[in-house]
């Protein structure tokens, strides 16, 4: 005689997460840094309808509206921000170049994710030589210095397939890149949570009712390693931004006619000094303002997530 299988599923309960929920309403802080970030996103979202004009319209840029100052000094209403070196509406750039910088950030921390969070279930769960040569790898990688690793491969690349190449490609290669350096950091977070879980009674038990590997693994132990995870993707997603905005500082990220917040104060830097500021002061605020509301962010999910300040 045969018996259905019922699967055990261990995760935070529904009223741990109604006490986080509550926790963090009513922390003004971090209401008004998630609140911020939600209106960067939906500014990045909406470029399109938002920015007064399209900064990749090539015909729409005229050199005789370079380095006009924002409209409190010069009094052209046209542009709020002013414009660029050359011609640009600074406000639509600059949102653009928010688009940019948070899809690169987004897109190349989701692939840190996959690719750490599937090698750290694997390496904790099955142990072993599997685990010594994965933790191993993860250890040589974290011994580089990833901005280091990139300037090598972006600059090998423009090299070998041309300036051109690299300029149409350039997202593509950034999230690549920044997505494949800092895998580790998520793997050894999630190795350690599953060391801890897979000693628990509930793997054993879903084992011994012949319920596979994979989906104990995947199904049964992830949705206990998931908290940590939450501080590490914003964290990361600010990281990559700023590794974004240094790889575009040295002209090896996003090119002008793409223009991220990084390659804004780029452009900017030149000018800087001979009293064109805005070009590159502007950007660099909103990309300090976004950095500023991603950590804190973090650091509020970090208090929030903490197991020891809630207790079933």
């Amino acid at each position: 005689m045969s018996y259905p299988v019922r699967e055990i599923t261990f995760s935070i309960s529904p009223r741990r997460w109604k006490h986080i929920w509550a926790g963090f309403l009513s922390d003004k802080l971090a209401v008004l840094a998630f609140s911020i970030f939600v209106f960067y996103c939906l500014i990045a979202m909406a470029a399109p309808l938002i920015a007064p004009f399209d900064p990749y319209d090539t015909a729409l840029i005229d050199l005789l509206n370079a380095e006009i100052a924002p409209s409190w000094i010069s009094g052209d209403e046209r542009f709020l921000l002013g414009t660029d070196a050359q011609g640009r509406d600074l406000l639509s750039a600059i949102v653009y170049g928010t688009r940019t910088s948070l899809s690169i950030g987004l897109l190349a921390v989701l692939m840190q994710a996959s690719i750490g969070i599937c090698l750290g279930l694997i390496s904790g769960y099955f142990g072993g030589l599997l685990d010594t040569l994965l933790m191993r790898c993860a250890d040589i990688q974290l011994s580089f210095s990833n901005i280091l690793i990139a300037i090598v491969l972006l600059a090998a690349i423009q090299s070998i397939f041309g300036l051109a190449y690299y300029q149409d490609h350039a997202m593509i290669m950034l999230v690549f890149i920044l997505g494949l350096a800092e895998w580790p950091i998520f793997a050894r977070t999630v190795r350690a949570s599953v060391l801890a879980e897979k000693q628990k009674e509930y793997v054993d038990a879903a084992y011994l009712m012949g319920i596979s590997q994979i989906r104990i693994i995947f199904k049964h132990i992830l949705p206990n390693t998931i908290s940590p995870l939450f501080v590490i993707f914003t964290i990361q997603i600010a990281n990559v931004i700023v590794a974004e905005a240094a790889l575009s500082f040295l002209g090896l990220g996003m090119p002008i006619s793409q223009p991220s917040l990084g390659s804004l104060i780029s452009i900017g830097f030149d000018y800087l000094f001979s009293g064109i500021w805005w070009i590159s002061v502007v950007p660099c605020a909103v990309l300090m303002l976004l950095i500023l509301v991603i950590n804190l962010l973090g650091d509020v999910l970090k208090n929030h997530l903490n197991p020891r300040h809630y207790k079933d």
